[in-house]
């Protein structure tokens, strides 16, 4: 059976994903599709993004990518399998963090998703089978960014519109077959 990788984001019109480790809007939409779309997969996601959630990722397999030698979470969790609730492991690069998560995926549903943030999105996007992107259709300031799906790779393949409580899109992009 193959293994889905996934970028799951929220950008706005400019790129931004985040300002000060935070969102820069309130879209409870997202958020609960996020949760829902997530639960019961294997996340991948860097320091910074790990210690603004602030926790493990209940009812998901946790891996952090960190070039900090010895990190420990501050939150619950462990390096261990031993909580079935939101289990966590550290790694130093993309790399180790997917394997580690292929090695266990038929746990977590052969999926695999990639939470973020800007540098981790930019490492990983190479091994990205699709992207479910929420587009923000507004600027906003912000420190992080992701890039628009390059359309020579991606094909966007499904788009939901809602405008509350500001416009935005449900965005499906699934990567384009290597022509030979």
């Amino acid at each position: 059976m193959s293994i889905m990788v996934a970028h799951i984001v929220a950008a706005a019109k400019n790129g931004v994903i985040g300002r000060n480790g935070q969102l820069p809007w309130s879209i409870p939409e997202d958020m609960k599709w996020f949760r829902e779309r997530t639960r019961g997969r294997a996340l991948v996601m860097g320091r910074k993004t790990f210690e603004a959630v602030e926790h493990p990722l209940p009812n998901r397999l946790n891996v952090i990518v960190t070039r900090q030698k010895n990190y420990r979470p501050k939150e619950r969790g462990s390096e261990s399998e031993s909580s079935t609730n939101a289990p966590v492991h550290v790694v130093s690069t993309i790399e180790e963090a997917l394997e580690y998560c292929k090695a266990r995926a038929a746990q977590y549903h052969n999926e695999i998703f990639i939470i973020g943030g800007g540098e981790i999105y930019q490492q990983s996007v190479s091994y990205v089978d699709t992207i479910y992107l929420t587009r923000v259709h507004r600027d906003y300031d912000g420190d992080a960014f992701y890039p628009a799906p390059d359309s020579n790779k991606f094909k966007l393949i499904e788009k939901i519109d809602r405008d509350v409580p500001v416009p935005f899109s449900f965005e499906t992009w699934q990567r384009r077959p290597i022509e030979r």
